[in-house]
């Protein structure tokens, strides 16, 4: 009995570190000037996206499908502003030696940082909110493909904030971080555009269009909900979440 007790409070205390680990890097996160500029950047390049380059009034047309294709584009930018800081600056300024030497596993310091990235990518996402709120009355919106929208949106956002906290893990500054975590983004983003412009073969361009984030949002954005584009999302949260604590690894026993 003692050790199935054990054994049920783990979990527990696994949680309990990993949010504690979690609040903290939100509080830092708050007090970042960057933070801000995010968000305001992200709300902007949305609207503007929606409004001007799609001109969202003369299409006469019930849907936000135009205002969501803009999130991917725009996530290259935030998703390496959100993740930039949370291992390269540990490591520019020598707090990582510390961090590794307390008493948490690698997938507690890597759900900490995850966790916190996600709740900074849910805040600037229920800032937009308001915008669809506005739009409903206009129009006989289907809610139930919205909503699906969302969860496309969160989705792709899970998957591009681990693969930038990977990336932000081999920089060595933040920078580095940004410039890197932006370019990879751009190339899993905008590699389906590739088989689009070019006749390529069919395998090829299966293969392509399989590791494109930006592709299988695409069955989210029109309000589906695809099986194999949910699992594919969390799958490839899980590998560059696992990658990760394979490099807190290393660095903790180099």
């Amino acid at each position: 009995m003692k050790l199935i007790s054990e054994g049920t409070l783990f979990p527990q205390a696994f949680a309990r570190r990993a949010a504690a680990l979690a609040r903290k890097e939100l509080y830092s996160h708050s007090n970042s000037p960057a933070f801000y500029g995010i968000a305001l950047f992200f709300l902007l390049f949305t609207s503007i996206w929606l409004f001007y380059i799609q001109r969202y009034f003369t299409q006469d047309l019930a849907s936000l499908r135009g205002y969501f294709a803009a999130f991917p584009l725009a996530f290259i930018f935030v998703i390496p502003g959100i993740t930039m800081k949370s291992w390269a600056e540990e490591r520019k300024t020598g707090s990582v030696e510390l961090l590794l030497t307390m008493p948490f596993s690698e997938w507690e310091l890597v759900l900490g940082k995850y966790l916190s990235s996600l709740g900074v990518l849910v805040f600037i996402l229920l800032l937009t909110i308001p915008l669809p709120l506005s739009l409903i009355p206009l129009g006989h919106f289907e809610g139930g493909v919205i909503v699906a929208e969302y969860v496309g949106t969160l989705l792709l956002g899970s998957a591009a904030l681990s693969l930038g906290l990977l990336l932000s893990s081999l920089s060595k500054n933040q920078a580095g971080a940004f410039l890197g975590s932006a370019v990879v983004l751009m190339a899993v983003m905008l590699v389906q555009q590739i088989t689009f412009s070019l006749e390529l073969p069919a395998a090829l361009a299966g293969a392509l269009n399989f590791i494109s984030l930006a592709f299988h949002f695409e069955s989210f954005a029109k309000g589906l909900l695809d099986s194999r584009d949910l699992v594919f999302f969390i799958l490839a949260t899980v590998l560059f979440l696992f990658l990760n604590t394979r490099v807190i690894l290393y660095r903790k026993w180099r």
